[in-house]
């Protein structure tokens, strides 16, 4: 270990550089149109009393999962999936993979597959006269992940 270690700026991950894709009923779309995304765990952790001690102990327990993002506003793909729902009653999980690929930093690619997830719905429809481009929040659950490509110990980790 290097204590006097510090991160090359040129290993900064650039925001932008990636890809995202979600899979819907086993039809698979690149969304391109992200303008960000993240994904994220809450782990619950219980208090554990015990004879002898003053201090309480920690257990974690459960994981849930959220995801949210904003996208600009010029495909369909959600809003047929809750047309979907609407319609049938029936609200298909969907699994979602999103990669950091900066080609510049030496931590590499990085991806993560979220797995039935859910939608929490969102925007149906929108004008806005003063907007240049319309954007919409989006956002949901997932209950299992996958990590295919991990991000490299930087020199001097």
């Amino acid at each position: 270990m290097n204590e006097n270690a510090v991160m090359k700026a040129i290993d900064a991950v650039a925001g932008g550089e990636g890809r995202a894709f979600i899979t819907i009923n086993n039809n698979r779309y690149c969304l391109f149109n992200i303008v960000n995304f993240k994904a994220e765990l809450e782990i619950s952790i219980g208090e554990v009393s015990s004879i002898g001690r003053r201090m309480k102990g920690h257990k974690p327990g459960m994981m849930s999962g959220k995801w949210s993002g904003s996208v600009h506003y010029n495909n369909d793909v959600l809003r047929l999936y809750w047309k979907h729902y609407k319609d049938t009653g029936d609200m298909p999980t969907f699994e979602m993979q999103i990669t950091n690929d900066d080609k510049t930093s030496a931590a590499g690619k990085h991806t993560v597959i979220i797995k039935q997830c859910y939608s929490e719905g969102g925007v149906l429809v929108q004008l806005d006269a003063d907007s240049e481009t319309l954007t919409e929040d989006i956002s949901g659950t997932f209950d299992d992940f996958e990590m295919p490509d991990t991000f490299k110990n930087l020199s001097g980790m």
